[in-house]
């Protein structure tokens, strides 16, 4: 099962919420995996979030 399977536009449950201090263990930076490939969440200086491959 790839990411386009697993997209549902129209979610029967709320959506999981995450605290991205919690994500970066009060760090800066992430990382997440997705079908073995590995992105990394920023949160920059001005408080915006950045996801890179």
């Amino acid at each position: 099962m790839n990411a386009i399977t697993r997209f549902d536009p129209h979610p029967t449950q709320t959506p999981p919420v995450h605290d991205v201090y919690a994500l970066t263990r009060g760090g800066t930076l992430a990382q997440i995996v997705l079908d073995g490939k590995t992105y990394q969440l920023r949160i920059t200086r001005a408080g915006k979030l950045i996801l890179t491959k």
